[in-house]
C-alpha cells in the first residue's frame, strides 16, 4: 500500500496486520476513488472517518487538501496512523482523535469540504453515517463512501445528492455531493 501521487508519492503505508481492526482499501479501489475527485481537493478540509490505516485521508493530504481530521477508535491503529503520516511528511496538517466516528459525527457542529466513509463491511455503519455526514458537509461538499457491492445506499440526503456510483468487484463506492447553495 503506497500513496498514489502529490507531495507524499510513492511513500509506503503500513497497516495493522490481520482485517480484525482494519480492512484497508486496495490500491485498485483507492486509485478509482482519487480518480474521480483529483480535481476537486485541493485546499479543501478533509474528515477520514472510520479512518483504520488513515491512508484515504493521507492520499487526500498528499494531493493538496488543507487539513485532515482522522477518526479511529482502535488505539493502535491510530498510532499507525500518526507513523504514516510522519513518514509522509505530513502530521501539521493531520489532527487525529481516538472516537468512535458516528459518536463524533452527531456531536460536532464542524463542517468538512471531503468526507470520507469507509467503515467495517456488515456491520450496517455506513447506513447510519451517511446522514449523519451529509450534515456535515459544507456548500458544494463531497462524501465518498465505500461499501459492499451488495450494500444499499440512498440517492439522496437532504440537499447531499449522490453523484456517481462505481463499481470493482465486490466493492461499491459512492460520490455524494452536496448543493453549492
Amino acid at each position: 500500500m503506497r500513496v498514489i501521487t502529490g507531495s507524499a508519492r510513492g511513500v509506503p503505508l503500513a497497516t495493522l496486520p490481520g482485517e480484525q481492526v482494519v480492512r484497508p482499501t486496495s490500491q485498485r479501489v483507492k486509485e478509482a476513488i482519487f480518480s474521480a475527485i483529483q480535481f476537486e481537493i485541493a485546499g479543501l478540509g478533509a474528515l477520514d472517518a472510520f479512518a483504520g490505516s488513515g491512508q484515504l485521508g493521507i492520499e487526500a493530504l498528499s494531493r493538496g487538501a488543507a487539513t485532515c481530521l482522522f477518526l479511529e477508535q482502535d488505539a493502535g491503529a491510530l498510532k499507525m496512523i500518526a507513523k504514516n503520516l510522519e513518514r509522509c511528511k505530513l502530521s501539521e496538517k493531520a489532527k487525529l482523535l481516538q472516537v468512535e466516528a458516528l459518536q463524533y459525527l452527531r456531536r460536532t457542529v464542524d463542517q468538512f469540504g471531503l468526507i470520507f466513509l469507509d467503515p467495517p463491511y456488515g456491520r450496517e455503519l455506513l447506513g447510519q453515517a451517511i446522514p449523519i455526514a451529509a450534515e456535515r458537509l459544507g456548500p458544494g461538499g463531497l462524501l465518498v463512501c465505500e461499501a459492499g457491492a451488495r450494500e444499499s445506499l440512498p440517492e439522496r440526503c437532504g440537499d447531499v445528492a449522490l453523484r456517481k456510483e462505481y463499481r470493482h468487484g465486490k466493492t461499491k463506492i459512492c460520490v455524494y455531493q452536496r448543493n453549492r447553495e
